[in-house]
């Protein structure tokens, strides 16, 4: 199978300045979760009102939605700066040191990927969440002694797309906790209108619909598919974006009307023919398919199962019905509907 999926809601290299471009820049221009823009507007009007950093923000959901979007917004309403970096890029304590005193009064730190922080470094950052202080060894052997250094008061905003691999000391010192919800496509279409008008990509409301019902509830996917569908309306419909072309253009790109692409379509075109749809185990599925459990996992299955196409049973992956249909098979007798059996999740 592809490793690298168009469809993906994580970013790729082709990602490059042009998304960043399209970031809204604050939280009135940010589509979508209405419920954390609620809240978030709540707490930074009271911080600021009290001279004070905002508390700790956990943010966390699949890829693509706009975590550190709502990064860069926190930081420029409460005024301050932001500094990003990455869970896996921090390798050291030293480097995180390094970071911390670095920064000013009130500036923003934004990790992203935070569950894949070192024990050692997590070690280092209790205190700087708590106490806003970084203890230090200097020297070596008998000799080495502890330093404490006062950091300036700080908001760390960490973004995770794994939140159960955050361990529970890192959690609980999070004041702020997000959930992100995958988009309804409404929504969506409002992103692409927008992006559309920044891009200067000339699009109707039908065309803006059809894409974001097949960008899988991910913002950065329906960002991905405007460029893409205005390359083939460039080429082909004389630059303009209709609901036909939309559709002509994501045909090219292999992307059906439910969002699946070709990936998807195998995954499940391999459990319907060599397993008869299931139970299969997650281990024999990667070795079919080739893929890393964890990658079947973490990046085909959650669109399936939001779909109903798969379920997680105690005995293994099983597929629906409705994938039966989709795909044109024959629903054999005895395959199972979601309210059928009792999910394993």
């Amino acid at each position: 199978m592809d490793e690298e999926r168009f469809v993906t809601g994580g970013f790729r290299a082709q990602d490059d300045d042009q998304e960043y471009s399209l970031r809204p820049k604050t939280l009135v221009e940010y589509i979508g979760q209405q419920k954390v823009k609620d809240s978030l507007s709540v707490y930074m009007r009271a911080a600021s009102s009290r001279s004070e950093p905002l508390d700790h923000i956990l943010l966390y959901g699949p890829p693509g939605l706009g975590k550190t979007t709502l990064a860069n917004i926190v930081a420029s309403e409460m005024g301050h700066n932001i500094r990003i970096t990455s869970g896996p890029a921090i390798e050291r304590p030293g480097d995180l040191a390094s970071i911390l005193t670095n920064l000013n009064q009130g500036d923003v730190l934004f990790i992203d990927e935070i569950h894949r922080l070192s024990h050692s470094v997590e070690e280092v950052l209790y205190p700087a969440m708590e106490d806003y202080a970084l203890d230090i060894m200097l020297g070596k052997g008998p000799s080495a002694r502890s330093v404490r250094l006062d950091l300036p008061k700080f908001t760390l905003i960490g973004a995770t797309t794994r939140a159960g691999m955050l361990t529970s000391p890192l959690r609980d010192r999070f004041g702020i906790s997000f959930r992100l919800e995958l988009y309804k496509p409404e929504e969506l279409a409002l992103i692409i209108e927008r992006s559309a008008s920044i891009l200067k990509i000339n699009i109707d409301k039908g065309g803006a619909l059809e894409i974001a019902r097949r960008s899988r509830g991910t913002p950065r996917i329906a960002n991905r598919f405007i460029r893409r569908v205005r390359d083939y309306a460039e080429v082909e419909a004389d630059g303009f974006i209709t609901v036909e072309v939309a559709k002509a253009g994501l045909k090219m790109l292999e992307v059906d009307d439910l969002g699946l692409d070709r990936t998807d379509r195998s995954m499940l075109g391999v459990m319907i023919s060599k397993f008869g749809g299931g139970p299969v185990g997650l281990d024999t599925l990667a070795a079919t398919t080739g893929e890393d459990a964890g990658t079947i996992e973490d990046v085909y299955e959650p669109y399936l199962l939001q779909l109903g196409f798969i379920m997680r049973t105690p005995r293994g992956r099983v597929c629906t019905p409705a994938a039966y249909r989709h795909l044109g098979y024959a629903v054999p007798e005895g395959a199972q509907n979601p309210d059928q059996i009792r999910l394993d999740v």
